[in-house]
């Protein structure tokens, strides 16, 4: 069964349009990217998915379920605030979170919880007492407290350093393995390059392109060949050629293109290459390209 099923979601405030007529669907056990620059709708279609916010046009699905009251077990949220619990511990907030869904006696699974995201040492401390990358992790906690079978996050690792970073990024590569699906919004794009098995690119509240993450960088982006030569030689026409300076050839070539095709059209021994460096294109390439930016 399909974990979530957008079509023709749209959200107006007024006289702007947050979100525009998105459609788009995620595949059983997968972790989808969710990208845009700020502004994009992000954080409003996930709004309108957990029924913080509700659509101006459109229909969400939830596991083939549209109604939020049956839908709400199904998701876990962590949000891009932090939010604050006042004078409670972690282990407070979890099994008062739990009971929001009715589960009581489920220590065992919180102490799991809270051992996996480093905060069993902390479950005794109120959360005020918690520094920012605690509280991020609290919040992951909590979402998954009732064992939902779809997560939303929301720009997860805002404001963490990097080793905590990694961490989350761990725990949600284990989270897919155990067969959850995961939706996330990030601006670190490097990681959801290495994170995500698609992504859907939003622009202006209009989902731009959908695709395999790998397969849009192929087809969006090119190669950067930098040849560095032993001496100087005349100018060169070349279709592919971006810069020619001193001793330095740079080139930007489709990913098919073969580095033995250049050299060949180029007629150039390799005595007369002192250096080669090839940049592959990145998911940062293929967001730009999308936007319409150099």
């Amino acid at each position: 069964m399909i974990p979530l099923k957008i079509e023709n979601l749209s959200k107006t405030y007024r006289a702007f349009s947050a979100v525009n007529k998105v459609s788009f669907e995620l595949e059983p056990g997968e972790i989808f990217g969710l990208l845009g620059p700020n502004g994009a709708g992000k954080t409003t279609i996930i709004s309108c998915i957990v029924s913080l916010t509700k659509a101006s046009e459109g229909s969400i699905s939830v596991f083939g379920k549209s109604n939020p009251e049956l839908t709400k077990h199904l998701i876990g949220f962590v949000p891009q605030e932090l939010i604050s619990h006042g004078y409670f511990t972690i282990e407070e907030v979890m099994h008062i979170h739990a009971s929001y869904f009715g589960l009581w006696g489920c220590s065992a699974h919180i102490e799991y919880l809270l051992k996996k995201l480093d905060l069993w040492i902390h479950r005794n401390k109120h959360v005020k007492q918690l520094s920012g990358g605690m509280k991020r992790r609290l919040l992951i906690a909590k979402a998954l407290v009732h064992k939902p079978k779809l997560l939303l996050l929301d720009e997860p690792t805002a404001g963490v350093d990097v080793e905590l970073r990694a961490q989350l990024w761990g725990f949600v590569r284990d989270m897919q393995k155990d067969g959850m699906t995961i939706l996330l919004t990030t601006h670190y794009l490097e990681e959801a390059e290495k994170l995500c098995d698609r992504v859907g690119i939003l622009h202006h509240g209009s989902l731009r392109t959908i695709g395999h993450t790998k397969g849009l960088i192929k087809e969006l982006t090119h190669r950067e060949i930098v040849l560095t030569l032993s001496k100087s030689i005349d100018k060169i026409k070349h279709p592919k050629l971006r810069l020619q300076d001193d001793h330095t050839l740079i080139f930007l070539v489709p990913n098919s293109y073969q580095l033995c095709t250049l050299l060949s059209e180029l007629n150039l021994s390799l005595d007369a290459i002192q250096d080669l460096h090839i940049r592959e294109g990145n998911l940062e390439d293929a967001f730009q390209h999308i936007l319409g930016e150099k």
